[in-house]
């Protein structure tokens, strides 16, 4: 069986963000121009492909890693950089769909990522501004009562970092009167994302691991033997790990059709002087507030203020970041109304109709994950992580998320869009009028 998409590098490099600014790493890795063989290939230079190759070198594996354009392009180096525990759905609502089972397997599991980020932070000596904890703010009771609902579900499996907070309390953590209180996660925190994945990289290829960039993935070979083609050059492999995630474009649709790439918007300020960027986020959390549509923010190493949210379903990017987050940082900081921005950028995830990542095998040689919708830091670590043992014939965890049930989207590539849109409408309105 074969899939072909064409070639989108076209020599580009990352998003103009605060992030790229900042890389610890700016080396430009050689595209593949011969054909080789590996035990594994890897598609895609993000978390999860990256978490997977790391795993597999660490085991003896000889793994090689395409990327259409540079470690981290995608949503790897461009995300709120905000280490977030668990999924994008409670462990309840995954128990009435899927099974006790399944319930308290993924629960096992729900701390993991971050506690892979830590280790290999710790490990490889990877610089990346680590900064422990995080706060989920609620703007109405309501939403005080789901996150006392989730305290009380996520417990139970072990997660003994969480932490009611009142009104009162609130100014401890952010200097917003929007707030009613909220959740401390303590287990939570921020990096600073695209030098996390560079560093990782960095500690793959120390074990031998081989990545070349501007290496987009044309041809897909996906029986016994796969092949993995580019432009100019092959990689013949015993195992094939797609990890392109909202950036597979159309290389293997019958994987990328279970996904939607949805834009998130993110800014960075100016550097503040220290002590306003202390009074305003005295705790140092990173924060994310109840909304359906989300805002989400932290202060940086440099003490600016990175703030995200307004998403696009589709991957469209808006016409103005800016005009887009302002009047929200300026509701969230009124003291910031006039800072100015040094950085604006959009960057895709991938969002599955479920909202639990789509994680299996396409053939018996061919693994992938994706879709890990909005929670990709912390569960794209893990899920890389069970890729390597998948391979390494340790299947047990891969079978616990394949065995779940995935779909489509409704109304196919014409109407999944403006059908989401609507859906995320209402719960929005709801949120608005605080119901």
């Amino acid at each position: 069986m074969a899939s072909r998409s064409p070639s989108t590098a076209a020599r580009q490099t990352h998003a103009p963000s605060y992030y790229a600014a900042t890389a610890n790493d700016k080396t430009v890795r050689p595209s593949l121009t011969d054909d080789i063989c590996a035990d594994v290939c890897v598609i895609g230079a993000g978390f999860t492909g990256l978490s997977a190759a790391l795993e597999l070198a660490e085991r003896g594996f000889s793994v090689v890693v395409l990327e259409a354009v540079q470690i981290g392009f995608g949503a790897s180096g461009r995300n709120g950089g905000q280490i977030v525990n668990g999924y994008s759905r409670d462990l309840d609502v995954i128990e009435k769909r899927y099974g006790e089972p399944a319930a308290t397997a993924l629960g096992a599991m729900s701390l993991e990522g971050a506690s892979i980020i830590r280790s290999r932070i710790a490990k490889y000596h990877i610089a990346c501004d680590l900064v422990d904890g995080a706060f989920f703010a609620a703007f109405t009771d309501k939403q005080m009562k789901e996150l006392e609902h989730q305290k009380r579900v996520w417990e139970p499996h072990g997660h003994d970092g969480l932490e009611m907070v009142d009104r009162s309390d609130v100014p401890a953590i952010v200097a917003c009167d929007r707030y009613v209180g909220g959740m401390v996660d303590r287990h939570g925190g921020h990096i600073h994302p695209l030098n996390l994945v560079l560093g990782e990289a960095a500690a793959f290829e120390s074990l031998g691991g081989r990545i070349f960039e501007h290496s987009s993935v044309v041809t897909v070979e996906t029986g016994a033997a796969p092949l993995a083609r580019t432009a100019e050059g092959s990689v013949a492999c015993k195992v094939l790990l797609v990890c392109g995630n909202a950036y597979l474009g159309k290389l293997l649709p019958e994987i990328g059709d279970k996904m939607m790439p949805v834009s998130s918007q993110i800014i960075a300020t100016e550097p503040l002087d220290a002590a306003l960027a202390d009074e305003l986020l005295p705790a140092n959390y990173c924060v994310e507030d109840m909304n359906y549509i989300l805002d989400y923010y932290r202060r940086t190493a440099d003490n600016r203020i990175l703030y995200g949210g307004g998403v696009v379903y589709g991957g469209r990017d808006p016409a103005s970041v800016e005009a887009r987050l302002r009047p929200q940082l300026a509701k969230t900081f009124p003291r910031l109304a006039s800072v100015r921005f040094d950085y604006a950028w959009s960057g895709n995830f991938a969002l599955t109709l479920t909202r639990v990542p789509h994680v299996g095998q396409l053939t018996p040689t061919v693994y992938f994950s994706h879709g890990d919708s909005g929670h990709g830091v912390t569960t794209t670590h893990l899920l890389g992580k069970i890729l390597g043992e998948a391979v390494a014939g340790q299947a047990e965890r891969l079978d616990v998320w394949s065995s779940l049930p995935y779909y489509p989207f409704p109304g196919g590539s014409t109407f999944r869009v403006p059908l989401t849109a609507l859906g995320a409408w209402w719960y929005g309105l709801r949120d608005r009028l605080g119901v």
